[in-house]
C-alpha cells in the first residue's frame, strides 16, 4: 500500500506531501489545477521518462519520494527476488532529477531506472487513458486472460517458454551445421590445425602468470640485486654499523647485567626474539640473492615461452583457460564433423523431440485458456451490465497461430456488442473512450481478487461517462477498494462521494508564485468541494444539500453492503 506521497520542485509544485490511506482515495480541483500533474509526479518515480522541463523554474532538482508499507507474503516474495528487502515493512522508492541526469534509489541505494520499474510493479498498477487503450491491442487481451488464469495455468508458460527457447536454438544449430562435402573438409581441416596448435603448447593453466612473474623479476634484475645487496649489509651482522651487528652488541651487553635484576630478562628475551628475527630476515634476503643468479640462455626461454601463450591468448581466448575451453569446443566440433550423417540424425531428433514438447505444453495451455475464457467473459459481461451497458454482449475469441511462439499458439480477441441484435465485433472496430474506461474498470474489477498489487492508480476512469454509467463507475470503485488502496483522480460527484479519503489539489498564487497545494479534507470540506463540482462557479444552498445527500447515499450503500 502506498503510505506516503512527497513531491518537491516539480513543475509548479514546490513541495507537497500526502498521506494515503487504505480504501478508495479520491483526489479532485478545479481544471489546471496540477490532478495530472501528481500523477505525473507518480509515474516519474516508477522509472518514467523525466526532462530538465520538468524542474520548478529557479531551482536545481526536483524530487519525488514514494513509501510503501508491504504486508503480504507474495509481494515480499517478489521483491526478494530483485533483490529488493523492506525494512521494517516499508519500501521507500525516490528519484532526484537534475539539469543532466536522475538518480533513482530503493531504501536509500541506488538502482538503475529498470530496476525502479520492475520494483515499481510489485508494489503498484497506473491506469491512464493510455492504459485504456491498450485494451484495442491483441496482445493485451491474451496477456488479461492469461493473468486470469494464472493458478489454472501454473507453471506451464515458464515451461512452454523454456522449450521454445531449446526448439529455437536447436532450430538455429542444425540450420548452422548444414553443409556440403567441401564445406565440411574445410571446416574440419581448419579445426584441426587450431586444435593442434593449442595441444603442441601443452598449455598448463596459470602458468603465464608465474612467467610474466618471472619475466619481471629477471628484467628488473639488477634493480632489484642493488637494493636487497644494500639491504642485506645494513641489516646483517659483517658491518660494523650494520643493525644485526649493533643489536647483537646491545644483547650481549644486557645479558651480562640480566642477572643482577630480575626484572630484566624481559627485556632481554624481547631484543634476543628481535634479533633472532632480524637474522632469519639477513638469511632470507642472501637466499633470495642466490636465486637471482641466472643466465641469458634462461631469461630467453622465458620471454619465447610467454610470446608462444600470448600468441595463443590472442587468437583463441583473453584467459589461458579460455584457450583450453576453445580447444575443447574445436575437438568437440572435429568430432560432430567426422561423424556428420550420424550428427544430424540425432540434432533432427532432439529438434523433433522439442517440438513434441512444446506442441504437448501448447495444447494444455491452449485448452485451459479456452475454458477460461468463457468464464472471464461471462464475469466482465457482467459487471459491464453493472455499469450501465445495456444489453451487452462481451465474447473471448480464442484462435490458434499457423505456428507457436514462446507464449504458445494461442492469440485471443475481445469482441463486444452494445446494441441488441449486433454481432459482436473487435473491440478496437467499436469502443469509444469512455467505453474503454468502463471496460478497462470492469476487468480490474474482475481480476482484483487475483491481483497481488497492493495499490491500484486510475487516471481518467470518467472520460466520457456521466448520470447513471458515473454512479455504477463509482460503485465498482468501491468495491475494488475493499480488497486494496485505490487512488484515483476524477472530475464527477458520483465518484468522489463514494471516497474513503478525499483530497483537494489547488492552484495559488503566493508571493507572487503560482503553487499546486494539496490537503486531505474533512467530512465537511468533502461535501463542499462535491458541491462546487456539482454548481460549478455559483455554489448555492440547494447544491450544498445536494452535495450532502449524494454523500449520505455513497456512504448509506457501502455501510449496507449494498457494494459486492
Amino acid at each position: 500500500m502506498l503510505e506516503h506521497l512527497h513531491v518537491k520542485n516539480l513543475a509548479l509544485i514546490r513541495e507537497a506531501e500526502i498521506d494515503f490511506t487504505k480504501g478508495l482515495n479520491i483526489l479532485t480541483g478545479e481544471t489546471g489545477a496540477g490532478k495530472s500533474l501528481l500523477i505525473g509526479s507518480v509515474n516519474l518515480a516508477l522509472g518514467g521518462k523525466a526532462s530538465r522541463e520538468m524542474i520548478r523554474d529557479g531551482e536545481e532538482y526536483a524530487l519525488v519520494e514514494l513509501v510503501f508499507s508491504v504486508a503480504g507474503e507474495n509481494e515480499r516474495e517478489k521483491l526478494e527476488k530483485l533483490d529488493v528487502f523492506p525494512e521494517d515493512n516499508a519500501v521507500i522508492l525516490s528519484r532526484r532529477i537534475t539539469g543532466v541526469r536522475s538518480i533513482n534509489k530503493i531504501n536509500g541505494e541506488t538502482v538503475t531506472a529498470g530496476v525502479l520499474r520492475e520494483t515499481a510493479a510489485v508494489l503498484l498498477d497506473l491506469h491512464g487513458q493510455h492504459e485504456h487503450q491498450s485494451l484495442l491491442q491483441k496482445k493485451k487481451h491474451l496477456d488479461i486472460l492469461d493473468e486470469f488464469s494464472r493458478d489454472a495455468l501454473g507453471d506451464l508458460k515458464s515451461k512452454l517458454a523454456r522449450t521454445y527457447q531449446e526448439y529455437h536454438s536447436l532450430k538455429e544449430k542444425l540450420a548452422d551445421s548444414s553443409l556440403d562435402a567441401g564445406a565440411r573438409k574445410k571446416e574440419a581441416d581448419f579445426l584441426a590445425f587450431e586444435a593442434e596448435e593449442i595441444e603442441s603448447a601443452c598449455v598448463q593453466p596459470g602458468e603465464d602468470e608465474e612467467l610474466e612473474a618471472d619475466y619481471r623479476r629477471m628484467t628488473n634484475a639488477r634493480r632489484i640485486t642493488e637494493a636487497l645487496s644494500l639491504v642485506h649489509g645494513e641489516t646483517g651482522y659483517e658491518e660494523h654499523t650494520a643493525a644485526g651487528e649493533r643489536i647483537g652488541r646491545a644483547l650481549r651487553e644486557l645479558s651480562q647485567v640480566a642477572e643482577f635484576d630480575q626484572g630484566l630478562s624481559g627485556l632481554c628475551d624481547q631484543l634476543a626474539t628481535l634479533d633472532g628475527l632480524l637474522n632469519d630476515f639477513n638469511r632470507d634476503v642472501s637466499d633470495y640473492l642466490s636465486g637471482m643468479d641466472f643466465g641469458e640462455e634462461e631469461f630467453l626461454k622465458v620471454q619465447e615461452r610467454l610470446d608462444v601463450l600470448n600468441h595463443l591468448k590472442s587468437k583463441y581466448g583473453k584467459t589461458l583457460e579460455e584457450v583450453l575451453e576453445y580447444q575443447e569446443k574445436a575437438r568437440s566440433r572435429l568430432e560432430e564433423l567426422e561423424h556428420y550423417d550420424a550428427f544430424m540424425e540425432e540434432l533432427e531428433g532432439q529438434l523433433e523431440e522439442a517440438r513434441l514438447r512444446a506442441v504437448r505444453l501448447c495444447e494444455e495451455i491452449s485448452a485451459i485458456r479456452r475454458e477460461k475464457a468463457e468464464i472471464l467473459a461471462g464475469k466482465i459481461r457482467e459487471h459491464l451490465e453493472d455499469l450501465n451497458f445495456l444489453d451487452v454482449e462481451f465474447w473471448i475469441k480464442v484462435e490458434r497461430l499457423r505456428d507457436f511462439t514462446a507464449d504458445g499458439w494461442d492469440e485471443a480477441e475481445f469482441l463486444i456488442s452494445t446494441n441488441p441484435g449486433e454481432t459482436a465485433k473487435p473491440l478496437a472496430k467499436v469502443a469509444s473512450g469512455g467505453e474503454l474506461s468502463r471496460i478497462m474498470l470492469a476487468i480490474k474489477t474482475v481480476l482484483a481478487d487475483q491481483d497481488d498489487v497492493g495499490t491500484v492508480i486510475f487516471d481518467e476512469i470518467d472520460v466520457g461517462i456521466s448520470g447513471r454509467t458515473a454512479q455504477k463507475v463509482s460503485e465498482k470503485m468501491a468495491l475494488i477498494g475493499k480488497s486494496r488502496q485505490v487512488i484515483c483522480i476524477t472530475h464527477l460527484a458520483q465518484i468522489a462521494a463514494m471516497a474513503d479519503t478525499h483530497f483537494l489539489i489547488e492552484k495559488q498564487v503566493d508571493e507572487g508564485e503560482t503553487r499546486t497545494k494539496i490537503q486531505k479534507l474533512t467530512e465537511e470540506g468533502s461535501i463542499q468541494e462535491l458541491a462546487r463540482i456539482l454548481g460549478g462557479a455559483k455554489i448555492t444552498k440547494t447544491v450544498v444539500e445536494s452535495a450532502r445527500e449524494m454523500k449520505k447515499l455513497a456512504k448509506g450503500k457501502k455501510c449496507q453492503g449494498m457494494i459486492s
